[in-house]
């Protein structure tokens, strides 16, 4: 499951060394300033001053003059955007700021969700060996899953590639971290379950019924409970992160998909894809208080709320409406959408920026990532991913 990471620079990996070569033996090379580094994983190597040293030196030239002023380090990007592809088996690393695709780090079979360690120092990543089965088609036809490909893969930040895989049940979609960082909650897809996992060991210490279908997992603020949706059967099941154990169920609209707390942990927001509703849940008592529903000319047709997040000050609620290509912002008082833009093709993970300013989309058909300004609520950039981006995590900078 492990693999080494490659740099996106346009030409393939490339050493220093192989860079230093291409400047100092290409035709008419003497006399040019040598290229600098135009990727890397994190702040990057900044190699590019002793590059233009060695090029001088070997076209027989004086290197120039040390300014007595010296440039300043290039500042590190304010945060990372971490993107699952799902058919290409990798993780696309965005750096914030300039939406520069940093690497792209092989994974292991079809990634989904993905959350961050609480010490932001690794990612981990829902790994599956079952075949994917899309509404509507014939599971015969599919063939047999492969068992040996489930998982979760522990991606660290500072090694840049995936370390160690957790087996946490059979056919994980989406995990939730406890707040301590020593376990899991995942969802198991295929066996309706909801695994409780310790990380340093492996065990599974409880595999809890959720429902037909389980898929999103979300943790509250406080690390308290966590909740896992059922698709199949509508509904949304509260585990107690002190016993284990869930301790309710409430119904919600069909097929729901991810859920998000607020900033208190007061509220919680259920998507609903088939229902195309949003579910407003008291997290005291678990009930759902409000349901607001996605429709009109704001929100456009063939609204299928999948993803959602909502704003650091708790104002704000951004759902992706998958097949209906919108990210639409809904008002945390009101609970009225507001304001809406259509982004990539099926858009379904999402994420927002530390200073709430940025929303990030995986556009699945369209194999890239939309960039909103949420308070303009205007795509500002497109990223290329990988293949089938599925899943957005963002870490701010340290």
């Amino acid at each position: 499951m492990t693999g080494e990471m490659r740099r996106d620079d346009g030409n393939g990996p490339r050493s220093d060394r192989q860079r230093l070569r291409a400047a100092t033996e290409r035709p008419g090379g003497c006399g040019r300033r040598a290229p600098g580094h135009h990727g890397g994983w994190r702040s990057g190597l900044r190699s590019g001053a002793v590059l233009a040293l060695a090029a001088a030196a070997a076209c027989g030239g004086a290197p120039p003059e040390e300014s007595s002023d010296p440039m300043p380090p290039a500042a590190p990007p304010p945060y990372h955007v971490y993107v699952t592809n799902e058919y290409s088996g990798d993780l696309t690393v965005i750096a914030g700021g300039t939406n520069e695709v940093l690497a792209t780090v092989p994974l292991g079979q079809r990634p989904r969700g993905i959350k961050v360690s609480p010490d932001g120092s690794q990612l981990f990543v829902a790994l599956s060996g079952s075949p994917p089965a899309p509404p509507g088609i014939d599971v015969s036809t599919l063939p047999p899953p492969d068992r040996s490909a489930d998982g979760i893969g522990v991606f660290d930040r500072a090694a840049g590639e995936v370390v160690q895989v957790v087996h946490a049940g059979t056919d994980p979609e989406q995990l939730a971290v406890s707040a301590d960082g020593t376990r899991l909650y995942v969802a198991n897809e295929d066996a309706g379950e909801a695994s409780v996992v310790d990380i340093a060991t492996g065990e599974v210490l409880a595999a809890l019924p959720v429902g037909g279908e389980p898929e999103g997992v979300r943790i509250s603020p406080d690390g308290s409970v966590v909740y896992v949706t059922s698709e199949e059967d509508n509904q949304v099941s509260a585990i107690d992160t002190a016993t284990n154990e869930v301790v309710a169920v409430f119904e919600v609209g069909a097929r729901p998909r991810a859920s998000a707390f607020t900033p208190d942990g007061s509220r919680a927001y259920v998507t609903a894809e088939n229902g195309a509703t949003v579910h407003v849940v008291d997290t005291a008592t678990h009930e759902v208080i409000h349901t607001i529903e996605l429709t009109g000319e704001l929100v456009g047709e063939l609204v299928r709320p999948m993803g959602v997040v909502v704003s650091p000050d708790g104002s704000r609620v951004y759902v992706t409406t998958g097949r209906g290509r919108m990210v639409v912002a809904i008002d945390a008082a009101t609970n009225e959408p507001v304001a809406s833009v259509e982004v990539g093709t099926r858009p379904w993970g999402i994420g927002i920026t530390p200073d709430g300013r940025y929303l990030y989309t995986a556009n699945g058909p369209s194999n890239d990532v939309s960039v909103v300004d949420a308070e303009s609520m205007t795509v500002v950039a497109t990223v290329p991913a990988g293949e089938r981006p599925w899943g957005i995590a963002i870490i701010g900078a340290e």
